[in-house]
């Protein structure tokens, strides 16, 4: 087995989006939020003053660098995805914009991230992977209902629900123990095919053998020494 393609969402699953805003936040207008109060999507939209997300998006790019280019990591995430890439590819797939990628990518580097592959994409179903682990409400919907030979798990977060079809993770350690059982049940499943495959060969040689047989064995003769006909 060559391993599996691991599609890994990077804010809320890898990086800690949430803490990180609002520390920003916080430094900026003087507030006190804690990243606990966040229960919701678009939280911002509750917790802050921005009436809107796009008022939000415009205040957290501001400055040499934007919101996303100091984003805290998670525990064991980084530490979980080092020994996975060992015999797994991991697959970033993240919904981003694209004033934010480049802090985006310059994290991943900063944080040493095992990805050797990165997309940005709001389609998430598009990216083509075995395993998928996201947080977002609408994107495991999607990969749920679009990708269906696949395994879609939700880090459980505050803010997602469980969600038919999607198995959930809530922890790193608990995705790392998952993707050994996947892989385990692909390296049986490749174990019996060959085997499968090694019975046809086996008895595809035998009939082989069998018709050389037949081939070799000289003609029946009657009682008076002639050949039956």
């Amino acid at each position: 087995m060559s391993g599996l393609r691991l599609g890994v969402d990077l804010d809320g699953v890898v990086a800690d989006f949430n803490s990180g805003w609002i520390a920003r936040y916080n430094r900026d207008f003087g507030a006190a939020l804690d990243p606990a109060m966040v229960t919701t999507w678009n939280s911002p939209t509750v917790l802050t003053h921005f009436r809107d997300m796009g008022e939000f998006w415009a205040w957290a790019r501001q400055g040499p660098a934007s919101v996303f280019r100091d984003l805290p990591v998670y525990p064991e995430a980084v530490a979980t995805l080092e020994r996975l890439a060992v015999d797994h590819r991991v697959v970033v797939v993240s919904s981003n914009h694209e004033w934010a990628i480049c802090d985006t990518l310059a994290w991943l580097g900063e944080q040493r991230v095992p990805a050797p592959e990165v997309h940005f994409v709001w389609d998430k179903p598009t990216v083509d992977c075995d395993v998928y682990l996201d947080d977002a409400p609408h994107n495991l919907e999607a990969l749920a209902a679009r990708r269906p030979e696949a395994v879609v798990c939700r880090m459980v977060q505050p803010w997602n629900a469980p969600l038919p079809g999607v198995r959930d993770v809530g922890s790193w350690v608990e995705f790392a123990a998952l993707v050994a059982d996947l892989a385990g049940q692909a390296s049986q499943a490749d174990l019996d095919g060959q085997a499968s495959q090694a019975d046809l060969d086996g008895q595809a040689s035998q009939a082989d053998l069998d018709g050389q047989a037949s081939q070799a064995a000289p003609p029946a003769r009657s009682h008076n020494g002639s050949p039956r006909r």
